[in-house]
Formats: structure tokens, sequence, C-alpha cells
């Protein structure tokens, strides 16, 4: 058991395709989940519509956090794939 945690990370740690790919994944989530909550808390209707403004709030705000999971299993699966063609291009190579 200890040896497969050992090449996984030899492999993650020669293999800045999937570093990146990672890094970008957990960066992207951030940055649409503090985009999407900036976007929305100077969010008001005025007039008939006030009682509206929390149940849109509520509706952006969860499209906010789909698009952010969207791009954050996105990135890491696509980090997978590269780890994957990586790990089986170093030990053919050792």
């Amino acid at each position: 058991m200890k040896d497969y945690f050992t090449d996984i990370l030899i492999v993650i740690a020669y293999s800045g395709r999937t570093q990146a790919a990672f890094i970008l994944g957990v960066v992207g989530f951030i940055v649409i989940d503090l985009l999407g909550q900036y976007s929305l808390s100077n969010f008001q209707l005025s007039g008939h519509m006030t009682g509206l403004t929390e149940i849109i709030k509520e509706k952006f705000s969860h499209k906010y956090e789909k698009a952010a999971w969207s791009v954050l299993f996105g990135f890491w699966c696509v980090a997978f794939k590269l780890y994957r063609k990586d790990k089986k291009r170093l030990w053919n190579r050792l």
C-alpha cells in the first residue's frame, strides 16, 4: 500500500500537466464561486418585484455553484487522464 501512494506521488511530481490541471480546477472553482457571490451581492430589485429578489438570488447562486463544481470536476477528470498517460510514459522509460 505504501508503494502505491509513493508511485502516485512520484508520477504527480514529474507531471507538470497533471499538476496544472489540478491547480486550474481548484483556482477555477474558487474564482467562479467568488465571482458569483460578488455579482449577486449588489443585486436588488425595486418596486413591485422586491419580493422576488431573494428567489432570483437563490437561482443565480445555484447556477454559479453548479458551474464552479463542473469546472472543478472537469479539470480533475483531465488531470486523472493526464496522470494515467504520464504514468505509462514514466514507467515505460525506466
